[in-house]
Order: C-alpha cells, then sequence, then structure tokens
C-alpha cells in the first residue's frame, strides 16, 4: 500500500483529492492537511510515501517545502499540484524532484493514471536492486508515460505532460495561440506538442472557420 498525504489549503478541494486518491487500488491517504507548516508537521509522525503536493500554500509554496525536504534528506515522493502554467515552473519542480506534475482542473482519470505510473514505478525499483540502461529508461518512461516510445528530437516529457494537462482542462479545446499563451511557449512549439498528441491519437483535430484566410486548427482531447 503507498500511503498519500494531500496538502491542499482548499477545503473543497482538499476533500476532492483525498476521496479521488482512497478510489485507486493500491493507494491510501495517510493524512490531509491544509499548509507547508502542516505538511511538516504530519511527515514527522506519520509513515508517507507520496506528496500530493499543492504549489499555492497559505504560508509559502510547494515547490520551496519540496526543495527543503531534499536539502534535509527527506525521500518521499511529490506529485505537485497546481493551476499555474508557467514552464519555468515546470522546470524547477523537475529539477526538485518532484515526479510527477498535475495541472488544475483535473479529472479522476487523470490523477488515477499518474498514480498508476507512479506504483509502476515504484514496482520497477523494488523487484530489483541494480539495472541497465534499458531498464533505467523504461522506469522513467513508465512516469511520463512514454513507454516504449521515444519523444522526437527537442521535445521534453515534462512539456508534453504540460501540454497534454492544458489541452485535458480545456473543455472547448484549445488553438496552438492559446495553447501558447497559456503555457508561456510560443505558437510553434504549442503546434508541435499538440500534433504530437493528435498523431498518437490522444487529441483531435478540427478546423474552425474564420472570416479571411486558411482555417484555425483547434485542438481538443480525445476523451476516449
Amino acid at each position: 500500500m503507498i500511503d498519500v498525504l494531500v496538502v491542499e489549503d482548499d477545503l473543497v478541494a482538499a476533500e476532492a483529492h483525498r476521496l479521488y486518491v482512497e478510489r485507486v487500488d493500491g493507494f491510501a491517504v495517510a493524512g490531509v492537511v491544509h499548509s507547508a507548516a502542516g505538511a511538516r508537521r504530519a511527515l514527522g509522525r506519520l509513515d508517507v510515501d507520496l506528496l500530493l503536493l499543492d504549489q499555492y500554500l497559505p504560508d509559502g509554496n510547494g515547490l520551496d517545502l519540496c526543495r527543503a525536504l531534499r536539502a534535509e534528506g527527506r525521500l518521499v515522493d511529490v506529485i505537485m499540484v497546481t493551476s499555474a502554467r508557467d514552464l519555468t515552473l515546470v522546470r524547477a519542480a523537475v529539477s526538485s524532484g518532484v515526479v510527477q506534475y498535475l495541472l488544475k482542473p483535473f479529472t479522476f482519470a487523470t490523477l488515477r493514471d499518474k498514480l498508476e505510473r507512479y506504483a509502476r514505478f515504484r514496482r520497477g525499483v523494488d523487484r530489483a536492486e541494480q539495472a541497465d540502461q534499458t531498464e533505467v529508461d523504461h522506469l522513467f518512461a513508465t512516469l511520463r508515460g512514454s513507454e516504449g516510445a521515444q519523444l522526437p528530437k527537442g521535445m521534453s516529457p515534462p512539456t508534453l505532460d504540460a501540454v497534454a494537462a492544458a489541452l485535458r482542462g480545456a473543455g472547448d479545446g484549445l488553438s496552438a495561440s492559446a495553447a501558447g499563451d497559456a503555457l508561456g511557449m510560443s505558437r510553434v512549439t504549442a503546434r508541435r506538442y499538440l500534433e504530437y498528441l493528435a498523431d498518437h491519437g490522444l487529441a483531435v483535430r478540427q478546423p474552425i472557420y474564420g472570416q479571411v484566410g486558411r482555417p484555425e486548427l483547434r485542438y481538443q482531447w480525445a476523451s476516449g
């Protein structure tokens, strides 16, 4: 059983996250807290494997808490939960050892996928004391959702995760321009990731006809 500490300042969201985690086989909620200080106190008395950690907390932010825990030698894993779509924050989270990055708003299915991938990663690590390069690559691919496939040169798994999460959260879909604006990247870069998702069946393209020129493509998450 993987024990999860939910760290979320919004009481309604915290309860929803607790219910979501408890619906996933193999996971249990060790506790729910609403601040960085509460997380520290809970980690001092509870056996926790994974933090479901909100970025914006009333007494600090999740990334600073994560860095402090790493500096203290605490090896608890972290799934960062945030509404922030700034790729600078994504990069900082990855460099701080965050294993997954989850953009609000998200559905139960999205969180379940992240948790199940994390569980497979944990099982793979626990099974072997040593691993060759292929096994290490497979373990990291399990976390990033790219088992059996290499991303094209110049594309990164965290950025792909961020684009996919933004697309899942956009009920009416996103154009490349809108995705770029939301995520702080160029339209060309956003379109490259959106095209990758569409080519792999994770998104569908929809032409939007304006008054002049070529139709603009809007991308929508392929819910099926």
